[in-house]
């Protein structure tokens, strides 16, 4: 091999990795932990072993301002049960992600990704979309974009099944 074969080998190579980490997350996938992540406005809570809805939106979104009403309605129906909600706001402007949580109030906790760093990660493909987690940390489902009623009943779908769940599914 020449050096010349190597040099263009190590290139593609490092395009390669830098294309899978900021691949976008799909159904299988282990959602990236949020521990270290820098966020204002609230707390992340522990998704540990729970199933969880993790949504991400935008002050100036319309669809997420839809989603929000009904994440609340999930939230009272299943938190009981064992379900964890968080959304992720991708505003960059706090004032406009306080002024939105001010006026939706919802009852399950909200974050600011002040610096994009999660958003970076999850390589976010269209605002919003929701992932909904096993208890393994996988995620199960992928909902782009709301769409009222029908992805409420389908979130709601996948809810019973993953919290009717004995144990985790084998990993594949």
């Amino acid at each position: 091999m020449t050096s010349i074969d190597k040099i263009l080998l190590s290139a593609l190579l490092s395009l390669g990795i830098t294309a899978i980490a900021n691949a976008e997350i799909k159904t299988g996938d282990i959602f990236p932990s949020l521990e270290s992540a820098s966020v204002a406005g609230g707390k992340i809570p522990d998704l540990t072993n729970h199933v969880a809805l993790v949504d991400f939106w935008a002050s100036w979104c319309a669809p997420c301002k839809e989603s929000f009403p009904a994440y609340a309605q999930l939230n009272a129906d299943f938190t009981a049960r064992g379900l964890v909600v968080l959304a992720i706001s991708v505003d960059q402007n706090a004032e406009a992600y306080r002024s939105f949580v001010k006026r939706m109030n919802p009852p399950f906790a909200t974050v600011c990704d002040k610096d994009q760093q999660i958003v970076r990660e999850v390589n976010i493909p269209v605002m919003p979309t929701c992932y909904v987690l096993g208890r393994d940390g996988r995620v199960r489902f992928v909902h782009h974009g709301f769409h009222g009623a029908a992805t409420e009943q389908e979130i709601r779908r996948e809810l019973d099944a993953l919290l009717a769940e004995t144990s985790s599914p084998p990993l594949k």
